[in-house]
């Protein structure tokens, strides 16, 4: 596995924040094999991972730091195995059996 880029402290925030945002929308998919009390639990915890995430962009918009470096966080996001967790939200392909 390759390292993380350099990543300054908000920003190594707002990438954990964002996936554990996208963890608990991946535990809420409809589309996705679950029960619903694993989803009604993982609904309640959005609200303050949200409320986590938001406040790790106002820190970095405060910080001065008003540009995300797209190329720099999606290479975090894939050592953080980020296309695995964020595929869990999509809708899987239709299987025609």
């Amino acid at each position: 596995m390759p390292p993380l880029p350099a990543l300054t402290r908000a920003e190594g925030e707002l990438i954990d924040r964002y996936l554990d945002v996208v963890d608990l929308l991946g535990r809420i998919n409809p589309a996705q094999h679950g029960d619903t009390y694993r989803g009604l639990r993982a609904a309640q915890a959005l609200v303050r991972k949200a409320a986590e995430l938001r406040d790790a962009l106002a820190l970095m918009h405060q910080r001065g730091e008003t540009e995300l470096h797209a190329p720099t966080l999606a290479r975090a996001l894939r050592v953080l195995d980020g296309e695995r967790r964020t595929a869990r939200v999509t809708v899987p392909p239709r299987s025609d059996n």
